[in-house]
């Protein structure tokens, strides 16, 4: 498939990498939503990748927020403007929320700048390391909120009190201090940025990846009520029967050996 502002790079293990190079800012459009969802598409029904990353080919972002140029301006009709841009805050929702739903492990790979859209879209992953730049949702700064997902997932992941802090003040946080409150995963290296995030991606790639899709379900089902969630969570349960991992796993556990989920 033929990309213009990212490119896919598989390697090793069945982990495939999207990078994407949006110049000059990797601003969040059309087009480039348009190939994250293509992008989504084509992984997901890829039996070879069991693990997928999502990086950055710029020196210094990670991913920016949707381009606020022409979006406010007091030549256009209020109620065309604003219908517009709740279109949009709903295409990036989708955008991202399909990164969110793929059935696969999902890495984002942050060495840079990871503010406002760049922030939601890690979120939206299944795990975030990162090295260099600042993360956050910053939007508040400019007089607006996030918009793409943000207030939604970071309350989730943090805590109302927390996110409220954070959204509020629109704090830019280095890696360490996104580790340390639970932002991101693990600060990396920046020296060795990549080869972090590829050991992390091949670990999980060892893993009963169709499994680790059945439990994704399941934990994004915790967001509604408990019976709902135990009902997901039961039926994702007996899914797992339907490849052969469990008799991998079982077989390994009782022989004492590592299990080789990888053919």
């Amino acid at each position: 498939m033929s990309y213009q502002t990212l490119h896919i790079e598989r390697r090793d293990q069945g982990v495939a990498w999207i990078w994407i190079n949006h110049p000059p800012a990797n601003a969040i459009g059309e087009e480039l939503m348009q190939d994250l969802e293509a992008a989504v598409d084509e992984l997901s029904f890829d039996d070879q990748v069991r693990v997928v990353v999502v990086a950055s080919d710029h020196p210094k972002t990670f991913l920016a927020g949707a381009d606020l140029k022409g979006m406010i301006s007091g030549e256009h009709d209020f109620t065309e403007e604003e219908n517009g841009i709740a279109q949009q805050c709903a295409r990036m929702q989708s955008c991202f929320q399909r990164f969110q739903d793929m059935t696969k492990p999902v890495i984002a790979a942050i060495n840079g700048y990871a503010l406002g859209g760049g922030c939601e879209l890690a979120l939206a992953c299944d795990f975030r390391l990162m090295g260099e730049g600042k993360i956050g949702l910053t939007e508040l700064s400019l007089g607006l909120i996030p918009g793409a997902g943000g207030t939604q997932r970071m309350t989730q992941l943090l805590g109302r009190a927390k996110a409220t802090e954070l959204i509020f003040k629109a704090k830019k946080l280095t890696a360490k201090e996104a580790e340390e409150i639970g932002l991101i995963h693990q600060a990396v290296d920046p020296e060795h940025f990549e080869a972090e995030v590829t050991t992390f991606a091949e670990q999980l790639s060892e893993g009963a990846v169709h499994a680790m899709g059945l439990a994704k379900r399941a934990i994004n089902a915790a967001e509604g009520s408990l019976n709902e969630g135990l009902e997901v969570e039961a039926q994702a349960f007996s899914e797992t029967f339907m490849t052969d991992e469990p008799s991998i796993g079982l077989a390994a556990f009782f022989q004492k050996e590592k299990p080789q989920f990888i053919k």
